[in-house]
């Protein structure tokens, strides 16, 4: 990675934050659907459409969003700084990335119990680092989802 590059994801780490940062958390949810200034506005209950037209014009000069003929705003550039390096996108929805290794351990750990339900010294020892590893990833996937914005 350039220079140039790591000083663009610094600016735009630095002015991706408050209502820039949810304004641009909806447009991501959006997924590359046209949004007007009145369309944010009233999804995020803006004060007015010149406080959303700010945060839109913002993220486009940050090269984040583009605009077409239509005056409706869409997602250009996809980046993964702050808080957004947590979250996959998959279409609308935005999950935390330690929600799959979650649902893996736990699956896992479950299938190992019914599988092999005797209990000697090896199946407690596995059993102890699947419900660690389970626990540990749920409580990191609650933590991340209560930061979003």
């Amino acid at each position: 990675m350039s220079r140039e590059t790591v000083g663009i994801e610094d600016k735009i780490e630095s002015e991706l934050k408050g209502t820039t940062l949810l304004v641009y958390w909806e447009m991501l949810k959006a997924d590359k659907e046209h949004a007007g200034v009145r369309e944010v506005q009233r999804t995020l209950g803006l004060s007015s459409p010149s406080v959303a037209l700010y945060h839109l014009e913002k993220l486009r000069g940050l090269g984040l969003l583009t605009k077409d003929r239509w005056g409706k705003y869409v997602v250009m550039k996809r980046v993964k700084v702050g808080v957004l390096q947590f979250f996959t996108h998959i279409g609308k929805f935005s999950l935390p990335r330690f929600l799959f290794y979650a649902v893996f351990f736990t699956t896992a750990l479950f299938t190992y119990i019914i599988q092999y339900g005797a209990v000697t010294v090896d199946s407690i020892v596995v059993m102890l680092f699947g419900a660690f590893a389970s626990i540990a990833f749920w409580y990191e996937t609650i933590r991340i989802w209560k930061r979003k914005p």
